[in-house]
């Protein structure tokens, strides 16, 4: 009898300790604990290297290690937090269709460049070797942009895209189905090399560099529950593009005080460096004036009578580079003029014409150019004067259209905990 009772004891406080499990330890994410916090269940334990090629994981619920979403090639992590987006210069076109109001965007992450011709020219590499003929030729940039019958303007349609000095310099000429494309590309081919990464280390995989991680697959790319996965590439939303470009964070002091509201990506109403060894230096690439690209040759010049390098010019307090000048840029949003009137407060975006319908326009009439083909670009270009280097403007072109003043940079959500982990 007392050897049952003993055992009973026993059982019960052994029931006790799993139940409790890591009860006294924070568990997070990243550390989640051996056992589940809701069923005292231990989780299967995940195998590595050799035994990974064995066959499945042990039977059970399994739980894999993550050290936190790493930042993808390129990506910048940007704080999300609350800001005033709209217009802070005067609205010369009355156009009134982005007035101040105050939102809140979530984390993200941003490339901290352009995407650049080099990046192009590696994405149409990957796309004729495996892709059709069709879909390459679609994916080529528009080289005519750069044409004009009273500029001549013609070597840059030869040489632009493809001649080495201008590898660097933002890729023109795409449109946003183009850039949409490109996102999806690329989201592929880095979760891809992910998984290369991911791959057992065994001498066949060493013989065979292409093999990949056994690991549960979904749709021809690995799970997301192995961690082993980037979320997708895509466009910033407008909200987030403005928000990143203001960067305000620089102009914090104590308990989310700001010191001052920003026109441009920069402190001040002016358009060169105030001060330094570089002081008049021009702080981005844009059309001085009525036939003034950039200035007398010189110490004043900005450099650059058409694109300049992605790097070029001091980046703003998120890391960013030429989130003024150089090239506008696309985002995601559909563009309505009363979007900032309908759109939600939290992570706004115009997705579609909801609550806005084409019907209410009358472009078959000609009365307006709004359909639900328009995206919106922002952030001035070489060949645009300062107005539209303020991050609140905004403007907009068919989807199928493209310029020799419009590129595009891509964005990622960041999920969990801070991470800057790269890969």
């Amino acid at each position: 009898m007392k050897r049952i009772l003993f055992s009973s004891i026993t059982g019960a406080l052994a029931l006790s300790l799993v139940l409790s499990g890591c009860s006294s330890k924070k568990r997070t994410s990243i550390d989640p604990g051996r056992n589940s916090n809701a069923t005292g269940i231990a989780y299967a334990k995940e195998k590595k290297g050799r035994k990974a090629r064995r066959g499945p994981a042990n039977e059970g619920f399994q739980v894999n290690s993550f050290k936190g979403q790493p930042a993808g090639p390129n990506l910048v992590y940007i704080e999300g937090g609350r800001f005033t987006m709209g217009t802070v210069e005067e609205d010369i076109a009355y156009s009134r269709d982005n007035l101040e109001r105050t939102v809140t965007v979530s984390s993200f992450y941003m490339d901290e460049t352009e995407i650049s011709n080099l990046n192009w020219l590696e994405y149409l590499y990957s796309v004729q070797r495996d892709s059709s003929q069709e879909f390459y030729e679609s994916a080529l940039p528009d080289t005519t942009v750069w044409m004009n019958k009273l500029s001549f303007n013609d070597q840059y349609t030869e040489q632009y895209l493809r001649y080495p000095g201008f590898r660097l310099y933002p890729v023109v000429g795409v449109t946003w189905v183009q850039a949409s494309d490109y996102c999806k590309w690329r989201t592929r081919a880095v979760n891809n090399e992910m998984a290369m990464r991911a791959a057992p280390k065994t001498r066949k995989n060493r013989r065979n560099p292409t093999a990949q991680a056994p690991q549960a697959r979904v749709e021809s790319r690995l799970a997301i529950e192995t961690g082993n996965v980037l979320p997708s590439y895509r466009l910033p939303t407008e909200a987030e593009w403005e928000y990143a470009a203001k960067a305000m964070v620089g102009t914090q002091y104590m308990d989310e005080n700001q010191s001052n509201q920003r026109i441009y990506p920069w402190d001040g109403s002016s358009l060169r460096t105030p001060k330094g060894s570089k002081k008049g230096a021009m702080l981005a690439n844009f059309k001085r004036g009525r036939g003034d690209f950039a200035g007398i040759a010189g110490r004043s010049n900005d450099g650059g009578i058409i694109t300049m390098e992605v790097y070029d010019f001091p980046p703003n307090d998120f890391g960013l580079y030429n989130m003024a000048g150089n090239v506008n840029e696309w985002v995601i949003d559909l563009y309505r003029p009363n979007s900032f009137q309908d759109v939600n407060d939290l992570n706004p975006i115009r997705r579609n014409d909801y609550m806005d319908e084409e019907s209410l326009y009358d472009k078959k009439g000609f009365n307006t150019l709004i359909d639900n083909k328009l995206r919106v670009y922002k952030g001035g270009s070489w060949n645009d004067v300062a107005y539209w280097l303020s991050p609140g403007t905004r403007r907009y072109l068919d989807q199928d259209s493209a310029t020799a003043t419009i590129g595009f940079r891509c964005a990622m959500i960041a999920i969990g905990p801070k991470g800057k982990r790269k890969l």
